[in-house]
């Protein structure tokens, strides 16, 4: 059995937690490839070392050196390496890296550091091979993930190796420049390890026991999911829920690996199994809701226009007016005679709403163009949802009763969820009430 197992910036926060990843990797056998994060926060007021890292660079860019910040960054390293008790240059591998960067001049190489440093200390922590992610993981003339190359290069790269420690979050692009992906994206570099080297298992470590039906911070003790699909994890990832990067669910599902959310501190909680739809196996107590996720500050745009149905390529020049501003929609729910194109607020800065409005008017001629904005999304998602009446009028009936007025009702073609738009003063109390209604 193979086991990738991939750990988060609270498993790398400092020596202590270190040890108790050498502990985790060294109770079983089978896991042969360990993926690291950058030290994250040892404490609530701490800084992550990635964000330094973006100090750094800004620092450069300023000033021609990153001395000042890196100072920090090369504190903490040299913390964790002696009390882990290694025998380890610390230094000079942390010299010629803040040279790097001062000479290198790039973000993406200063924050991908975090990870690197943090591979190189684990590796000789555990006494095992160190693979720099940049020999394996590939980006694209575009920067976007070359996934066959990348799975050619992870395959036959690690075919030989025992035991592996490899850096998350960056890889290489054409050009040979280090290129990162978005934040959290070592959980990707998790899942291309495990798909490239046909594991068993992606074992990924945090400081929760698992998946949580929604956010603790909104709701209290929230319970946690024993068991989940892939296509609810991505729904819940993409709307806000943030163990698991959104991205990471492509790679293994092309294998149908399965991923086990586990927390670092407590090892012997199950957690959360991610699994394809066919290796679910449902339970009697099962909710009917699998979980609960939003995000705040979206702007709606609602275009009225009597006969919009029967006027052929109306909803493409509305997009088009959209896509000239390069802005992403996020969703686009219609009637016969209305659209709704749904955007986060953080796009139309700068006059660029009023910009977006006007033309809009002028290339489709709508009756008008009503904005709403301090909007917030809920996703409510289940892949039981479909099967079981009354869902919807238990979710309204909630949201009725807590005096919550929906702006908007959005709900998927595979009926894996129901997203809906409330102002967001709301936003707090319609999870609560969504959670207190489902979840007995």
């Amino acid at each position: 059995m193979i086991k990738v197992c991939k750990f988060g910036g609270t498993s790398m926060a400092d020596a202590n937690a270190i040890r108790q990843v050498k502990s985790i990797i060294d109770s079983d056998s089978s896991r042969k490839f360990i993926v690291v994060s950058a030290p994250g926060k040892r404490f609530k007021n701490d800084i992550k070392i990635t964000d330094t890292l973006y100090r750094c660079y800004d620092e450069v860019v300023e000033c021609g050196s990153c001395a000042k910040s890196f100072a920090i960054i090369r504190e903490r390293f040299v913390e964790i390496v002696k009390d882990l008790g290694i025998d380890l240059d610390i230094e000079s591998i942390l010299d010629q890296t803040e040279n790097q960067i001062n000479e290198i001049k790039s973000a993406g190489f200063s924050a991908s550091r975090g990870e690197y440093l943090s591979a190189i200390v684990v590796s000789a922590f555990l006494g095992v091979e160190f693979v720099d992610a940049a020999e394996i993981i590939r980006f694209d003339s575009h920067g976007k993930l070359n996934v066959d190359y990348t799975d050619d290069k992870v395959s036959s790269r690690l075919a030989n190796s025992e035991r592996a420690v490899i850096p998350g979050f960056y890889g290489k692009n054409f050009q040979g420049d280090i290129m990162t992906f978005s934040r959290g994206g070592s959980d990707i570099t998790g899942s291309i390890i495990a798909h490239g080297v046909k594991a068993d298992l992606y074992e990924n470590w945090t400081d929760v026991s698992g998946f949580l039906v929604c956010d603790p911070r909104l709701v209290e003790n929230p319970k946690v999911i024993n068991q989940i699909t892939y296509k609810e994890v991505r729904e819940l990832s993409y709307m806000g829920a943030s163990v698991l990067h959104a991205e990471a669910i492509a790679p293994v599902m092309r294998k149908k690996i399965p991923i086990n959310i586990k927390n670092t501190f407590k090892p012997e909680d199950k957690g959360t199994m991610i699994v394809p739809n066919d290796q679910y196996k449902p339970d009697a107590n099962d909710s009917v809701i699998t979980g609960i996720a939003g995000k705040k500050d979206f702007t709606v745009l609602l275009i009225e226009k009597s006969m919009m149905n029967s006027e052929v390529g109306f909803i493409r020049r509305v997009l088009s007016v959209v896509e000239h501003y390069d802005i992403c929609v996020e969703h686009l729910p219609s009637g016969i005679d209305t659209l709704s194109v749904v955007v986060e607020s953080s796009q139309l800065k700068e006059g660029v709403l009023t910009d977006l409005v006007n033309e809009i008017r002028e290339n489709v001629k709508p009756d008008y163009v009503h904005v709403i904005e301090n909007i917030s999304l809920i996703a409510t998602v289940g892949h039981g949802m479909a099967r079981r009446t009354g869902t919807a009028a238990t979710l309204f009936t909630a949201l009725a009763n807590a005096n919550i007025n929906i702006k908007m009702i959005d709900q998927g073609s595979s009926e894996l969820n129901i997203i809906i738009g409330v102002n967001n003063s709301d936003y707090e109390k319609c999870i609560n009430a969504i959670y207190n209604a489902f979840i007995k």
